[in-house]
This record gives C-alpha cells, sequence and structure tokens, in this order.
C-alpha cells in the first residue's frame, strides 16, 4: 500500500510554492511525524511531516519545482522497511563509486537551504570546496561553520593573489520569501508619498526603572523588561490619540481600524518578517515581552504561521540591536506608518543651562502623506518621545 504525500492546503492569499529542501531520501527509513520536507511560500515555511512510520519510494517533485496546493509530491511506503540489516560486503557492493559520488555531491550541493545560502554568503565562500555530511551529500550549516574555521586556522600555502583564471562565483535563485519582500519595498517605495520625521528620546528614565525593577519583574513574570514592551505601549497610546496613523488607504477609501495591532519586524535566516501584536492596548509589558519573544523564537526557528504574519496596523522596527545610530525606515504596506528605532548612545546634552551626559537614541517615523499631514506625524512622534522620557504618563493615561 503506497500513501500519496501531498502540498499542506495553501492560505487563501498564497497561490502556489516551492519545494525548498527534502530532509530525506527514497528508501530512507523515517519515524511517525518526522519533518520530511520544507516548503516554501511567500510568507512561511511549511513543513509536512511523515503520516506514520515508513519510507519514501519515490519524489515527484524535486528542490526548486513550483507545487500548488494538494499536489501530489511524493509516494510514500508505511511499515518498517524489510531486510534493513545488511552486511559489510553488500554495503561495499551498493556503494557508488568515488567519481559518482562525488557528482553526486557535487549536484546535491546545488540546492542549499536559506540558511546554509544566507551563511555562505556572510563568509564569501565558495559553496563548491565545502564537502557536505548531510543525507546525499547536502552542505549543512555545521559544514559551513567548520571550513570557515578551518580556512581561517590553516596556514595560507596559496599565493596572496589568485589567478585570475581560478576566481570564480555561483548563482543561487533568490527565495519566495526575499523575492516578495523586494517586491514590496520596491511598491511602498513607487506607490506611496514616503516622507521620514525624526526626532530624539532621552532613554535615562526608562533604563532608571529597568534598573529598579527588573530582578523583581523577572522573578514574578519569568522574563526579562526589555525596551519594547515600552516602544509597543508607548506607540499603542499615540495611535489612539493620531487616528490618521491607524489608518490606511483601500482604493479611494480611508479605513480607519478601531483596534491595535502592532507589527515587529523580526530578522531571521529567511530575510526580515513582521509577525503582529494583536490587541497590544489590552497587554501588559510582561505579556508584550513574552508575546514578542515568542513570535522572535518561532522567526528565528522557521515556524511562524501565516496567522503570525496576517494584518496589523502599524509597524515597530528596532535597528538598534544591530548598532544602527539612524535610519529611514520603508512603509510595510498596506500600513501607512512605521516607526525605527536605534542604538542608544550617550551623548553630551544641555539640561537646564548644564551640560549633561544622557543615554540618548534617534527616533523616525516613516509615514504616508497622502492620508498623515506634518501635523499629525510630528505630533505621533512627540507623543511617543513624552511618553518614553516619562513612562508614568502610561501609567495614568496622561
Amino acid at each position: 500500500m503506497s500513501i500519496e504525500i501531498k502540498v499542506p492546503v495553501l492560505p487563501e492569499s498564497v497561490a502556489d510554492a516551492t519545494i525548498a529542501t527534502w530532509h530525506v531520501q527514497p528508501g530512507e527509513q523515517v519515524s511517525r511525524d518526522q519533518n520530511l520536507v520544507d516548503i516554501e511560500t511567500d510568507k512561511v515555511v511549511l513543513e509536512v511531516v511523515a503520516p506514520e512510520d515508513g519510507q519514501i519510494t519515490e519524489f515527484l517533485a524535486q528542490e526548486g519545482d513550483t507545487v500548488l496546493a494538494e499536489q501530489v509530491i511524493a509516494a510514500f511506503a508505511p511499515g518498517a522497511v524489510a531486510g534493513q540489516e545488511v552486511t559489510k560486503a553488500e554495503a561495499q557492493a551498493a556503494a557508488p563509486a568515488p567519481a559518482a559520488e562525488e557528482a553526486a555531491s557535487d549536484e546535491s550541493n546545488d540546492a542549499l537551504s536559506p540558511s546554509v545560502r544566507r551563511l555562505i554568503a556572510e563568509h564569501g565562500v565558495d559553496a563548491s570546496q565545502i564537502k557536505g555530511t548531510g543525507v546525499g551529500g547536502r552542505i549543512t550549516k555545521e559544514d559551513v561553520e567548520s571550513f570557515v574555521k578551518n580556512k581561517g586556522a590553516a596556514p595560507a600555502a596559496a599565493p596572496a593573489v589568485a589567478p585570475l583564471g581560478e576566481r570564480s562565483q555561483k548563482r543561487v535563485p533568490m527565495t519566495r520569501l526575499r523575492k516578495t519582500i523586494a517586491n514590496r519595498l520596491l511598491e511602498a517605495k513607487n506607490s506611496t508619498a514616503m516622507l521620514t520625521t525624526f526626532n530624539e528620546v532621552n532613554m535615562k528614565p526608562i533604563m532608571n526603572i529597568r534598573k529598579q525593577y527588573q530582578e523583581e519583574f523577572e522573578k514574578k513574570h519569568g522574563i526579562r523588561l526589555g525596551f519594547m514592551s515600552f516602544y509597543v505601549k508607548a506607540v499603542t497610546e499615540a495611535l489612539k490619540r493620531f487616528p490618521e496613523v491607524n489608518a490606511s488607504i483601500d482604493g479611494d477609501d480611508l479605513v480607519y481600524h478601531n483596534y491595535f495591532d502592532v507589527s515587529i519586524a523580526v530578522s531571521t535566516p529567511r530575510g526580515l518578517v513582521t509577525p503582529v501584536l494583536r490587541d497590544t492596548d489590552t497587554m501588559t509589558l510582561a505579556e508584550i515581552e513574552k508575546a514578542v519573544r515568542e513570535l522572535a523564537i518561532k522567526g528565528r526557528d522557521g515556524k511562524l504561521t501565516v496567522d503570525d504574519m496576517t494584518g496589523g496596523n502599524f509597524t515597530v522596527t528596532n535597528g538598534g540591536v544591530f548598532g544602527s545610530l539612524m535610519s529611514t525606515p520603508i512603509l510595510n504596506l498596506p500600513q501607512s506608518a512605521i516607526l525605527g528605532m536605534h542604538a542608544i548612545k550617550d551623548r553630551p546634552m544641555a539640561v537646564n543651562g548644564q551640560v549633561e551626559i544622557l543615554p540618548m537614541m534617534y527616533l523616525a517615523l516613516s509615514y504616508d502623506h497622502r492620508i498623515i499631514d506634518g501635523r499629525e506625524s510630528v505630533g505621533f512622534l512627540v507623543t511617543i518621545k513624552e511618553f518614553l522620557e516619562d513612562p508614568t504618563r502610561l501609567l495614568l493615561d496622561l
């Protein structure tokens, strides 16, 4: 009896998907619920698991192929594989010749997972020089890290400047998520009247609160008190006061949202994604911190769902975690505004006629001028500044 392995039902807004990575090979024994293949859509990576113990007998779609919802991509034979125990002589007889094995390895190296592509690009290494230890000779992240480490530690036996004839390059296709990000960023630049306004905020009051209550907060709620919860709370209260910023354009209509869903920009191995915190006006600081950590972990592990990514009326992005001092963030369509947070740096500031060293941070608000005027944008940003410089206003609703 054979079982059909199918592409899961895709979200309504997703037309097709791409086979990203097969984690098993035909004939390889797998257990129930073991991940067989990663299927990449415009928004998330879907995992297809084994329905029960058994083995894949045939691939009907290869890595890189475009597939549709509920399309059959493999044949699966349930039950333990007969004759799993083989003798050493049989194993040697079944092993491919060295040349064939090398060719198979080279072919499998061309189908790199998104995380491996990113790691190779970061270190600027040639994938063809890396020996893959994964299934079918695939290159894993550990292979790349080991290659980079050994390359750095090995003595320089080759000439400092390689001959021109030995220079090479490798062309890999963009992932579906990366293509979607590129298209959406271009659409935001070309279809909106985007402007950016700046301000700066003294972070000392919040830093004092964190220093005073960090231990007690972590003991009670089981999570550290970070900056993001203050940012989200300040944004939510400012959105209440400036409904234009919490609105969007739909054709010739302005849509004013009476709820507060804030998108959080999260950097993942596959690219930048913006999962959503829902009803932030009802959340406590601890609930926000827990939700942000959960989304960040899911993003890192590729576990974000379509529901996690759907919606959002306003986006907060924190480039400060990477050291950015100032930036002009791009709108996350169909939203009308995005707030950029940056690195906190000690700077000399004039306070009551005296120079003091204070932890300062630049704020950047990019907005669509078609719906938000200068008065609303500047007022919105100043409101956030006031909330962050005097956090008690958040508690007293002032």
